[in-house]
């Protein structure tokens, strides 16, 4: 079975598109986005998949890649087209080829037009077609830049992606409306730059009208993406936390687990977000625990210093997780949610007070 996701950065509008396959748990990325980095490791952790490889449908202009810190965290693939001009890769690619996830593989096709190494990728059963900035949904990638040409990405668009079953479902690399997914059927008929009875004079005479400001981000992009995107310019690593030994989820929290808190009790300030009756109560509270309930928080965050992490502890780690984000919006940086809770900290048999009795938590 395969495993499909579609993520999205909004500040650059790109989709990275996640493939597995159930069997061998061997998965893919394409499009990956340099900032989303962490957020793709902790679905990837989650989900207890493999990352073989990163894909790239062109060198992007508006966001840098996360394919090079990929292959850091996991020893991925980079794949990226053998025109594209890419320094660094690992398996470079051409018209024909294929990349191969666990039993599945995605087939190649050369689609230049918005960039002379444009590829898409058609899934093996020819179900979902994944078209990068070649075809969008009801658009296409523009050609005033960046090798483009109106008249190859209309053979690209018609030669090779409109010859795909009708029912083929188009995922592009972008979209700056919502949109999600399309059909090659819809944009044969309602495509309004080369659908239906459009040509190539047609369509060449609409792409050169187009009147588009450069991508806020090509400067810096495209000589990082030429490179797999790796950085010269800033931190790589900048929004990791290196005061304690942190996990990262995909709903975008850091978590600590019990017994790296513990190491960490005299070196951080454990905020028990729970009401009073339950810090008095069964479970017991974090020795130094200070106590502002949930529902208080915002009205009394002053009461934490800044300058110390905190942890934020609940019964079973959900109502902390939204302390952790009502003190990041309130500036704080230095926060990690207590993983579990008091259930998990209870059951590893960590220091108390309040409950001198363990027998219900599995001691």
């Amino acid at each position: 079975m395969l495993i499909f996701r579609q993520l999205f950065d909004q500040h650059s509008s790109t989709y990275t598109y996640l493939l597995g396959d159930s069997a061998s748990r061997e998965c893919l990325l394409i499009d990956p986005v340099f900032e989303q980095v962490m957020r793709d490791c902790a679905m990837i952790k989650e989900m207890d998949l493999k990352l073989v490889a990163t894909v790239e449908t062109h060198v992007h202009a508006d966001h840098v890649t996360g394919a090079w810190l990929l292959q850091n965290r996991f020893a991925s693939e980079i794949v990226v087209s053998a025109n594209s001009g890419v320094k660094g890769a690992r398996h470079y690619v051409s018209h024909g080829d294929v990349v191969l996830f666990g039993e599945r593989k995605l087939n190649v096709l050369a689609t230049p037009g918005h960039t002379n190494g444009c590829i898409t990728l058609v899934l093996d059963d020819r179900s979902m077609v994944f078209t990068g900035d070649c075809l969008l949904i009801r658009g296409t990638g523009r050609t005033d830049f960046q090798e483009g040409s109106s008249e190859i990405m209309f053979q690209s668009i018609h030669n090779h992606i409109f010859t795909l079953p009708d029912s083929c479902l188009i995922y592009p690399g972008h979209d700056y409306r919502g949109l999600m997914v399309t059909s090659v059927l819809e944009e044969k008929l309602f495509n309004p730059r080369l659908g239906g009875e459009v040509n190539l004079q047609d369509f060449s005479g609409y792409m050169a009208n187009l009147k588009l400001s450069h991508p806020k981000q090509i400067d810096r992009a495209v000589p990082a993406n030429l490179r797999c995107g790796q950085p010269d310019d800033y931190d790589a690593i900048s929004k990791t936390q290196d005061w304690a030994d942190l996990t990262y989820s995909f709903s975008g929290i850091w978590e600590i687990q019990p017994a790296a808190l513990e190491e960490l009790l005299s070196q951080v300030q454990i905020l028990d977000v729970r009401e009073l009756n339950e810090f008095e109560g069964p479970l017991g509270r974090i020795p130094d625990a200070k106590l502002i309930p949930l529902n208080q928080l915002v009205s009394r965050f002053e009461e934490l210093d800044f300058n110390i992490p905190i942890v934020a502890v609940c019964r079973s780690g959900a109502r902390s997780a939204q302390a952790v984000m009502h003190l990041k919006r309130l500036g704080f940086t230095k926060l990690a949610n207590l993983s579990g809770g008091m259930l998990r900290w209870n059951v590893g048999g960590h220091p108390v007070l309040g409950n001198p009795d363990r027998t219900d938590f599995g001691r």
